[in-house]
């Protein structure tokens, strides 16, 4: 009894881990999220993107977090280095959400655009995926290395991050319309480079002092 209360209590840590990780990665306004909110607010083949990112990224974190631990175990130098790497991404990353705010004065317009076809869509959401080098820093390499920090809880905190995607661009995708209004102004997206970059260097510093 006492060992499944242990067992359980750890598969829900490695799952919260996994998906607040995920989550915070995820949440990053890079061309992936900003094309699925741009078809989010155009109505236009929302699933379809949908289900493409959020799988991608669970086959991505199925193939770091499996293949992630024999990979540390022969080569024990491998993991800090993969943790330092990381948070330098991040620190990386989050300044350029600052140097957006700076700089940038996006506002997302969709109006009098015409409908693009499923193929077409299909095909860009795929290579934004696939194709973008910080997909495979986030999933593969990022949260293969953490997953080997709960060695009895790796497929609990895997399903965590595969969580977050999922909940992310469901909710990216179908709750953009409520977003038009607010992410027509400039403004908006400056508040949230600046949000994006605090969560950024927050995971830095907490990789940084494990």
């Amino acid at each position: 009894m006492f060992y499944n209360l242990v067992f359980w209590g750890k598969c829900m840590h490695g799952y919260f881990a996994g998906f607040s990780l995920g989550i915070s990665l995820i949440l990053a306004i890079g061309a992936q999220n900003a094309f699925v909110l741009r078809q989010g607010l155009k109505q236009q083949h929302v699933f379809l993107v949908f289900i493409i990112c959020a799988l991608s990224d669970a086959i991505l974190i199925a193939l770091g977090v499996s293949g992630f631990a024999g990979i540390v175990k022969s080569l024990p130098w491998l993991e800090p280095v993969a943790r330092y790497a990381g948070a330098a991404f991040l620190i990386v990353y989050g300044a350029k959400s600052l140097w957006q705010v700076v700089r940038s004065n996006e506002s997302l317009h969709t109006q009098g655009q015409a409908e693009t076809s499923a193929k077409t869509i299909a095909l860009t959401c795929l290579a934004l995926t696939w194709l973008n080098p910080h997909v495979y820093l986030d999933t593969v390499f990022l949260l293969g290395a953490i997953s080997t920090q709960y060695p009895d809880a790796q497929l609990a905190f895997a399903l965590g991050g595969m969580s977050a995607s999922f909940l992310f661009f469901a909710s990216l995708a179908y709750g953009a319309r409520l977003l038009a209004p607010i992410f027509e102004h400039p403004m908006a997206w400056k508040v949230f480079e600046v949000v994006i970059a605090a969560i950024m260097w927050g995971i830095a510093a907490r990789l940084l002092w494990i």
